[in-house]
């Protein structure tokens, strides 16, 4: 069965693993979801990523990251662009999540970076999701 929507597929995995409290999760890869894969790293929400070769498409195996408690340190992860419904912002609409709490990941004609990185650098583009 194909998928319609591959980045909330890869969300949606990311939220059950860690609820699950799974040490890693295996995400089908792609280049899209490598990217989301290095923001989430950098803004510290994962441990570290993987793309393990394999005769298919790749998979993108995601280590998640836990507080000293055990808890998730993703609290929630919120799809915004859908492919039902797109949700582009130009480079001054791009405001911070829960007031710099959280992060949005845009996909822009830089590349895919966070809200952050896109104020820094000027650009707009289409808001994949919200993290915090």
């Amino acid at each position: 069965m194909a998928m319609s929507d591959p980045v909330a597929d890869m969300l949606t995995r990311i939220r059950n693993a860690g609820k699950a409290k799974f040490n890693s999760v295996d995400i089908p890869g792609s280049k899209l979801k490598v990217e989301v894969a290095k923001v989430l790293k950098d803004e510290g929400y994962i441990r570290n990523f993987k793309f393990v070769k394999d005769d298919k498409q790749g998979i993108l195996r995601v280590y998640l990251k836990y507080d000293k408690k055990q808890k998730h340190v993703i609290l929630n992860i919120d799809r915004v662009s859908k492919p039902s419904r797109r949700v582009y912002l130009k480079s001054k609409d791009v405001k911070p999540v829960y007031n710099g709490l959280g992060v949005a990941i845009l996909s822009t004609s830089k590349g895919i970076m966070s809200d952050k990185h896109a104020r820094k650098e000027n650009v707009g583009g289409e808001v994949l999701c919200n993290i915090w």
